[in-house]
């Protein structure tokens, strides 16, 4: 199981089922052709590290595109998706999520061999019944967890990025097999991947990304950011104080954890942070978070973020402009430059 699972569960930690490189074999892939459907952040690491793997791929794109040029310099003889998917065995699905079942349904599915095995590298349109596959073929999943070019750069490197795995339909009975050795021909496995399920990695995902990673996160900046500019502070000084040094934070909490990264800012940082801090992100919050989290597992968020998109995503264009246009980040925006950030 690797990760010190003996010494996890001795404190007290439930350890996830989690395999390593030794644990998992490339054998499953030998004689099968992966077909990756798309080339951007992640199409493109899977079918290079893939390829590096010593793995056949065929890569299936829009014909005339920057993607097909890019994939052509690359050393890929792209293909149109209705010809790549025919021709895979294994055919991963790593264009973006709203895209995808219109392309399924068009190019893919009428390509689809019993035996064959569809990839996906999230779990959105299988788990909310967007992409209903057919019932003789493995449905399995992949989740690398970090962007694309960093999949990459992890594999050059010699180390991997860690991975969800999950099999959602096992028609072969050797889908287990099959996603492991896909994740080990991504590198993963150098790192590690946990075994999920679809539900279980859409839902944290896409909880994680509203309520932390992506809205929290940037909200409670944006609002630090306010608050000091709102009391009299340069607004030069309060990106710093509020948003420039939040990466420094969170550099050492990604390395050294919470208490770790305690360790090494000052006394005054420590007691401040732990005792106002949790005055500032109060219950309150967390009660927030629970409603935005009931929305994801209902479905009600997958059902409007469908209907925005079919609109041409009015309100995700607006919102966007606004973020554009706040004050944080047209100072940081010449900050960033200064520090030859940003061109």
């Amino acid at each position: 199981m690797g990760l010190n699972a003996g010494a996890l569960r001795r404190v007290g930690v439930t350890v996830a089922q989690i395999w390593k490189d030794s644990d998992v074999s490339l054998e499953p892939l030998k004689g099968r052709k992966v077909a990756i459907i798309g080339y951007g952040s992640q199409g493109r690491a899977w079918a290079l590290n893939i390829r590096d793997s010593g793995v056949d791929v065929v890569v299936g794109l829009r014909p005339g595109g920057k993607s097909w040029e890019l994939a052509t310099k690359d050393g890929f003889e792209p293909k149109p998706i209705p010809e790549a998917a025919k021709e895979g065995d294994v055919i991963a699905m790593l264009i973006p999520d709203m895209a995808q079942p219109e392309i399924y349904e068009k190019y893919v599915e009428p390509n689809l061999h019993e035996g064959n095995a569809l990839v996906f590298a999230h779990g959105f349109n299988i788990h909310y019944g967007l992409i209903k596959p057919p019932k003789n073929v493995d449905v399995i999943m992949v989740a690398p967890k970090s962007p694309g070019p960093k999949v990459r750069e992890a594999f050059l490197s010699g180390r991997g990025v860690p991975a969800l795995v999950a099999v959602h339909q096992d028609y072969t009975g050797k889908a287990w097999d099959l996603v492991l050795a896909l994740a080990k021909a991504l590198g993963c496995t150098r790192a590690g991947v946990i075994k999920t399920t679809f539900k279980e990695e859409t839902e944290s995902d896409l909880i994680g990304e509203q309520t932390v990673l992506v809205g929290g996160l940037m909200e409670l900046l944006k609002k630090g950011f306010e608050n000091l500019v709102e009391l009299g502070y340069q607004p030069e000084v309060a990106y710093f104080e509020a948003i420039n040094e939040a990466k420094l934070i969170m550099d050492l909490i990604w390395q050294y954890g919470f208490y770790g990264m305690l360790l090494r800012v000052s006394d005054t940082a420590k007691y401040g942070g732990l005792t106002v801090g949790p005055k500032v992100i109060d219950e309150h919050v967390k009660e927030n978070m629970k409603k935005a989290s009931e929305r994801v597992i209902s479905g009600e968020f997958a059902k409007e973020w469908v209907e925005e998109y079919k609109k041409g995503m009015p309100t995700l264009k607006e919102l966007m402009e606004k973020v554009k246009e706040h004050q944080a980040e047209k100072v940081g925006k010449e900050l960033r430059k200064l520090m030859g950030l940003e061109e």
